[in-house]
Protein backbone atom coordinates (compact mmCIF):
# COMPACT_ATOMS: atom_id res chain seq x y z
CA UNK A 1 0.00 0.00 0.00
CA UNK A 2 1.54 3.31 -1.08
CA UNK A 3 1.61 6.17 1.38
CA UNK A 4 0.51 9.38 -0.24
CA UNK A 5 0.26 12.82 1.30
CA UNK A 6 -2.36 15.29 0.08
CA UNK A 7 -2.43 19.00 0.84
CA UNK A 8 -5.60 20.36 2.45
CA UNK A 9 -6.93 22.02 -0.72
CA UNK A 10 -6.78 18.74 -2.62
CA UNK A 11 -9.03 17.05 -0.03
CA UNK A 12 -11.93 19.46 -0.62
CA UNK A 13 -14.30 20.22 -3.51
CA UNK A 14 -14.03 16.61 -4.68
CA UNK A 15 -16.88 14.45 -5.87
CA UNK A 16 -18.08 11.52 -3.78
CA UNK A 17 -18.51 8.70 -6.31
CA UNK A 18 -20.84 5.74 -5.80
CA UNK A 19 -19.34 2.40 -6.82
CA UNK A 20 -22.85 0.99 -7.21
CA UNK A 21 -24.15 3.63 -9.62
CA UNK A 22 -20.80 4.76 -11.04
CA UNK A 23 -21.71 8.43 -10.68
CA UNK A 24 -21.26 11.34 -8.29
CA UNK A 25 -23.57 11.48 -5.28
CA UNK A 26 -22.16 14.44 -3.32
CA UNK A 27 -19.44 17.09 -3.18
CA UNK A 28 -16.97 17.40 -0.29
CA UNK A 29 -17.16 20.86 1.31
CA UNK A 30 -15.20 20.85 4.61
CA UNK A 31 -13.02 18.50 6.65
CA UNK A 32 -14.03 17.38 10.15
CA UNK A 33 -10.77 17.35 12.12
CA UNK A 34 -10.38 15.70 15.52
CA UNK A 35 -8.05 18.01 17.50
CA UNK A 36 -7.11 15.23 19.95
CA UNK A 37 -5.34 13.07 17.37
CA UNK A 38 -5.19 15.36 14.29
CA UNK A 39 -7.20 12.96 12.19
CA UNK A 40 -9.66 13.92 9.49
CA UNK A 41 -12.65 11.92 10.79
CA UNK A 42 -14.93 12.83 7.92
CA UNK A 43 -16.17 15.50 5.57
CA UNK A 44 -19.21 17.70 5.37
CA UNK A 45 -20.74 17.11 1.95
CA UNK A 46 -23.52 18.57 -0.13
CA UNK A 47 -25.88 15.93 -1.49
CA UNK A 48 -26.08 16.02 -5.27
CA UNK A 49 -29.78 15.26 -5.34
CA UNK A 50 -31.47 17.34 -2.63
CA UNK A 51 -28.57 19.70 -1.72
CA UNK A 52 -28.79 18.69 1.96
CA UNK A 53 -25.68 18.77 4.12
CA UNK A 54 -24.48 15.28 4.98
CA UNK A 55 -21.35 13.72 6.50
CA UNK A 56 -19.02 11.23 4.84
CA UNK A 57 -16.90 9.35 7.38
CA UNK A 58 -13.35 8.65 6.21
CA UNK A 59 -13.78 5.00 7.27
CA UNK A 60 -16.42 4.68 4.52
CA UNK A 61 -14.08 5.84 1.74
CA UNK A 62 -13.09 2.80 -0.29
CA UNK A 63 -10.54 4.55 -2.50
CA UNK A 64 -9.27 7.94 -3.57
CA UNK A 65 -9.59 8.22 -7.34
CA UNK A 66 -8.86 11.12 -9.71
CA UNK A 67 -12.59 11.97 -9.83
CA UNK A 68 -12.88 12.09 -6.03
CA UNK A 69 -13.64 9.63 -3.25
CA UNK A 70 -15.13 6.22 -4.07
CA UNK A 71 -17.75 4.88 -1.64
CA UNK A 72 -20.07 1.88 -1.80
CA UNK A 73 -23.32 3.78 -2.15
CA UNK A 74 -25.32 6.86 -1.17
CA UNK A 75 -26.27 5.07 2.07
CA UNK A 76 -22.82 5.81 3.61
CA UNK A 77 -23.67 9.52 3.75
CA UNK A 78 -25.27 10.39 7.10
CA UNK A 79 -27.06 13.35 8.59
CA UNK A 80 -24.80 15.02 11.19
CA UNK A 81 -27.27 14.46 14.05
CA UNK A 82 -27.16 10.68 13.40
CA UNK A 83 -23.43 10.48 14.20
CA UNK A 84 -23.53 10.38 18.01
CA UNK A 85 -19.84 9.47 18.49
CA UNK A 86 -18.72 12.36 16.29
CA UNK A 87 -20.98 15.03 17.88
CA UNK A 88 -18.32 16.52 20.19
CA UNK A 89 -15.76 16.70 17.38
CA UNK A 90 -18.26 18.38 15.06
CA UNK A 91 -19.24 20.87 17.80
CA UNK A 92 -15.59 21.85 18.32
CA UNK A 93 -15.36 22.73 14.59
CA UNK A 94 -11.56 22.57 14.75
CA UNK A 95 -9.87 24.35 11.83
CA UNK A 96 -6.10 24.19 11.35
CA UNK A 97 -5.63 26.89 8.70
CA UNK A 98 -4.82 30.20 10.40
CA UNK A 99 -4.14 28.60 13.80
CA UNK A 100 -1.20 30.17 15.70
CA UNK A 101 1.88 27.98 16.24
CA UNK A 102 4.07 28.48 19.31
CA UNK A 103 6.82 26.49 21.00
CA UNK A 104 6.59 24.98 24.47
CA UNK A 105 8.47 28.05 25.75
CA UNK A 106 5.84 30.32 24.14
CA UNK A 107 8.08 31.49 21.28
CA UNK A 108 5.89 32.57 18.35
CA UNK A 109 6.55 30.52 15.23
CA UNK A 110 3.80 31.66 12.84
CA UNK A 111 0.41 30.52 11.56
CA UNK A 112 -0.65 27.31 9.84
CA UNK A 113 -1.01 27.98 6.12
CA UNK A 114 -1.57 24.38 4.98
CA UNK A 115 -1.37 20.77 6.12
CA UNK A 116 -0.68 17.40 4.53
CA UNK A 117 -2.84 14.36 5.22
CA UNK A 118 -1.91 10.73 4.63
CA UNK A 119 -4.71 9.40 2.43
CA UNK A 120 -4.85 5.82 3.75
CA UNK A 121 -5.44 6.73 7.40
CA UNK A 122 -6.41 10.42 7.05
CA UNK A 123 -4.02 11.40 9.83
CA UNK A 124 -2.51 14.85 9.38
CA UNK A 125 1.23 14.27 8.99
CA UNK A 126 2.68 17.74 8.37
CA UNK A 127 1.82 21.33 9.14
CA UNK A 128 3.09 24.12 6.90
CA UNK A 129 3.64 27.29 8.88
CA UNK A 130 4.03 30.78 7.46
CA UNK A 131 6.20 33.11 9.48
CA UNK A 132 6.24 36.86 9.87
CA UNK A 133 7.73 38.78 6.94
CA UNK A 134 11.01 39.32 8.82
CA UNK A 135 11.49 35.67 9.76
CA UNK A 136 10.36 34.37 6.37
CA UNK A 137 13.09 36.31 4.52
CA UNK A 138 15.68 34.00 6.07
CA UNK A 139 13.79 30.72 6.27
CA UNK A 140 10.60 30.70 4.19
CA UNK A 141 7.86 28.33 5.31
CA UNK A 142 8.39 25.74 8.00
CA UNK A 143 7.29 22.14 7.61
CA UNK A 144 6.47 20.64 10.99
CA UNK A 145 6.07 16.88 11.37
CA UNK A 146 3.23 15.58 13.54
CA UNK A 147 5.78 14.02 15.93
CA UNK A 148 6.87 17.56 16.88
CA UNK A 149 3.38 18.62 17.95
CA UNK A 150 3.12 18.78 21.73
CA UNK A 151 -0.47 20.02 22.16
CA UNK A 152 -3.43 21.44 20.25
CA UNK A 153 -5.85 23.93 21.79
CA UNK A 154 -8.75 26.01 20.48
CA UNK A 155 -6.44 28.92 19.72
CA UNK A 156 -3.00 27.46 19.02
CA UNK A 157 -0.74 24.54 18.19
CA UNK A 158 2.15 23.99 20.62
CA UNK A 159 5.27 22.36 19.18
CA UNK A 160 8.62 21.19 20.53
CA UNK A 161 11.40 23.78 20.60
CA UNK A 162 12.97 24.63 17.25
CA UNK A 163 16.67 23.88 17.38
CA UNK A 164 18.76 25.86 14.91
CA UNK A 165 20.54 23.60 12.44
CA UNK A 166 18.59 20.49 13.38
CA UNK A 167 16.89 19.45 10.17
CA UNK A 168 15.18 16.37 11.54
CA UNK A 169 12.99 18.41 13.87
CA UNK A 170 11.67 21.19 11.70
CA UNK A 171 12.51 21.44 8.03
CA UNK A 172 12.27 24.43 5.77
CA UNK A 173 10.15 23.57 2.75
CA UNK A 174 7.60 24.86 0.35
CA UNK A 175 4.62 22.56 -0.25
CA UNK A 176 4.34 21.17 -3.75
CA UNK A 177 1.53 22.70 -5.73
Amino acid sequence: MDIMLQLSDSLLNKQVMSLRTGGPIATVMQAIINPNNLKVEGFYCEDRFDKSHLVLLTQDIRDTVPQGYAVNDHEVLAHPEELIRLQKTMEIDFQLIGKRVVTINKQKVGKVTDFATETNTFYIQKLYVGQSIFKSINTGKLSIDRSQIFETTKTKIVIQEILKGQKTTVTVASPAT
